[in-house]
């Protein structure tokens, strides 16, 4: 479940936009193979949006992942990599920076309520020329609006920048059912457990237990996603039972897995 080397990623092109035709301006992608953009950035705000499918964005000190009625928010000149599913039919749109204030200016994950939803694949099919005193770009004042109002989510993960930790981090996310202990880790890296565990602490702000199991928990919302079972995705996130794969999942997100896509929609 990790978007690093289990899958045959396509590459995605970045199109060559040196300005925005509109002050909101929308693409519309189908991918049905598992794409990925480079690390680039925008002079503009970026959302990125599926309507189905779930989105893994990097940037160089987080991960961030947006199931479905999530959408991901990039600020202007931010470094990040996007990566999209087999399937995922992508809505971004690109947002000149002047509509919002410095309070949206950090990297998130955003709630798309039904009616932004809607707005976003109404406007979608809006032509790029748009008249922005007309009905079109009433409708892009309305999704703005809604946009500013978002409420934040918790769905990311912080990256350590110690080439060592950084290494242990991308090693999990690879194989999220690696059980290894942080001594047996520390042995591989040749570093000591409180030393992995020290620098873990300081630059995520979260301890190995934690960091791991976010970790395995926001890898498994691709899965479950697409229809897997979550035995099947409690086994390949490595936890030894259903239960507790449950139970991290309820302690993390709330919900079961279950009542999660329910309410959003996947």
């Amino acid at each position: 479940m990790s978007t690093n080397g289990q899958y045959d990623v396509q590459e995605r092109i970045v199109p060559a936009l040196t300005a925005l035709p509109r002050a909101v301006y929308a693409r519309t992608e189908s991918l049905a193979l598992p794409e990925r953009t480079r690390m680039h950035s925008h002079p503009w705000v970026q959302l990125s949006y599926a309507i189905s499918g779930v989105l893994h964005v990097h940037t160089a000190s987080e991960s961030f992942v947006a199931p479905p009625r999530r959408a991901v928010w990039m600020p202007p000149g931010m470094d990040h990599e996007v990566f999209s599913f087999a399937r995922t039919e992508m809505r971004s749109l690109y947002l000149a920076p002047q509509l919002f204030g410095a309070a949206h200016n950090h990297c998130r994950v955003i709630e798309i309520s039904p009616l932004t939803h809607e707005l976003i694949k109404q406007f979608a099919r809006c032509p790029t020329g748009y008249d922005e005193s007309g009905e079109d770009g009433r409708l892009a004042m309305v999704l703005v609006d809604q946009l500013r109002a978002a409420r934040e989510v918790s769905l990311s993960l912080p990256l350590p920048q110690d080439p060592r930790v950084l290494q242990l981090c991308r090693n999990l996310q690879d194989a999220p059912d690696d059980n290894r202990t942080l001594a047996e880790w520390g042995e591989a890296l040749g570093a000591s457990e409180k030393t992995l565990r020290r620098i873990l602490l300081r630059e995520t702000g979260l301890s190995f237990r934690v960091w791991r199991q976010r970790m395995r928990l926001l890898g498994a919302l691709e899965a479950l996603g697409r229809g897997a079972s979550v035995t099947q995705v409690a086994l390949s996130a490595g936890y030894q039972s259903t239960s507790a794969f449950i139970a991290a999942f309820r302690e993390l997100f709330g919900v079961t897995p279950g009542d999660f896509f329910s309410v959003t929609g996947g």
